[in-house]
């Protein structure tokens, strides 16, 4: 009898072997083949918009734990180390490429879409309200004044002996009456200075190499920029205020999108099933390939289907329980 348990549990052992080893052949087979996988892409890209697509975003995804997401990977998520210095690496390299020795300012953006675009943000009310703002603090009159002030006495000289505080603060009247008078005038045609600023520094530069513009910003720049912005967000991130905004934005995004189907939101997104089988298929053959070659393709499908064939489950199927 108790051979009989033993050669049965052998036999058993002997059909799961061929049978795992039958699986990860057809599975391995199916996913190197062009057009099984191109068939598995369509299935499963169609399985999903028959089925999960349907479910509303807030079903498939409750918000809460987008919001834990968030937060990790906003406040929690370190900054130091290699982040900072990779980007630093990146922007040096960008900066110091040779594509800006070839490439004018206008190769970038032609004068057509610059007009258009400088058109635009100097008739923006909100760039109206940010000029007018400056143009009528009092500060900017006091730094206007005090420019102009220097700028005489750096001509003429500073006053001296007994007359100098009467002479200091006519010239100080006359500057800040000057600044004044000059400011109220930029005032009324703002949005028409900035626009006229704005074209006579692209007819000026837009010819010019990309790589000139060097002179003004310096590798040193590149670097400082990157670690200001760093050391920014690395404190910016910590506070209530960005905890509160981040919330904000997620709520808004499930406050509209949270009872809209998964595969109307991606379609809101511009993302339609054309492009998720675009994308598998441009990713999918060449990646699979490389682990096939590499030996760990396989293994991988042999781990995953293993546990099954060695399961209670299995032995039962078999028996017919």
């Amino acid at each position: 009898m108790l051979g009989r348990m033993t050669s049965d549990a052998d036999s058993a052992d002997a059909l799961a072997g061929r049978l795992l080893q039958a699986h990860t052949r057809h599975t391995v087979d199916e996913l190197l083949r062009p057009e099984t996988f191109r068939r598995l892409v369509d299935e499963e890209i169609d399985g999903f918009y028959a089925e999960a697509g349907t479910m509303p975003l807030e079903q498939a995804m409750p918000r809460a734990l987008i919001k834990a997401v968030a937060a990790k990977y906003t406040v929690q998520f370190p900054v130091e180390g290699a982040i900072p210095e990779l980007v630093g690496r990146v922007a040096a390299r960008l900066y110091r490429h040779d594509v800006n020795r070839g490439t004018r300012l206008a190769d970038v953006l032609d004068t057509r879409s610059f007009d258009e675009l400088a058109v635009t943000l100097a008739e923006m009310p909100l760039s109206r309200r940010a000029v007018r703002t400056v143009l009528e603090s009092p500060v900017t009159v006091d730094l206007a004044a005090e420019m102009a002030q220097r700028a005489v006495e750096h001509r003429f000289g500073a006053s001296r002996g007994r007359w100098r505080r009467v002479l200091d603060a006519r010239l100080e009247r006359m500057t800040r009456w000057g600044a004044g008078m000059v400011l109220d005038a930029a005032r009324e045609d703002s949005d028409v200075l900035l626009l006229d600023a704005a074209r006579e520094f692209w007819r000026g530069h837009a010819q010019e190499n990309i790589e000139g513009f060097r002179e003004s910003v310096n590798d040193d720049d590149v670097e400082d920029t990157v670690v200001l912005v760093f050391e920014f967000w690395r404190t910016f991130r910590h506070t209530e205020y960005f905890q509160v905004l981040l919330d904000a934005g997620i709520d808004e995004v499930f406050d509209t999108y949270g009872g809209t189907p998964l595969a109307d939101v991606l379609a809101d997104l511009g993302i339609h099933r054309e492009d998720l089988i675009e994308e598998a298929l441009r990713f999918g053959p060449p990646v699979i390939e490389r682990l096939h070659a590499a030996g760990f393709l396989e293994a991988s499908v042999r781990r995953r289907l293993a546990p099954f064939y060695d399961s209670p489950e299995f032995r039962a199927a078999l028996a017919g329980d």
